[in-house]
């Protein structure tokens, strides 16, 4: 049975497992070092600890891959008959994060 493990990061919570790619809300870290989540909610495996509300010891290691943006969202509101609209764009940034331990 694999260990996994339940953070937040990014006001989400995120299953992980080791060896795991994910995709989580821009981190202020550069590309190629390596990122520690303290916010463990639950640790899972042969053995499950759950916090109350985070697991006291416990942290997750990635090492970030790169940062990029999504693809774009468009939203287009307009008022009938009234000649009025509006377009408008976002690309929401990401960091792209490889696990790499979790320590529980």
């Amino acid at each position: 049975m694999s260990n996994y493990a339940i953070i937040k990061t990014g006001g989400k919570q995120v299953k992980v497992e080791e060896g795991q790619v994910i995709y989580v809300e821009k981190l202020n870290v550069e590309a190629g070092q390596t990122v520690t989540f303290d916010e463990v909610v639950l640790v899972g495996g042969a053995t499950t600890k759950v916090g109350a509300p985070l697991v006291s010891g416990a942290t997750v290691v990635g090492e970030v891959e790169k940062h990029g943006k999504q693809k774009k969202v468009v939203t287009f509101q307009y008022k009938p008959k009234k000649h009025s609209h509006r377009k408008q764009g976002h690309r929401q940034p990401y960091t792209k994060v490889v696990i790499k331990s979790i320590n529980a």
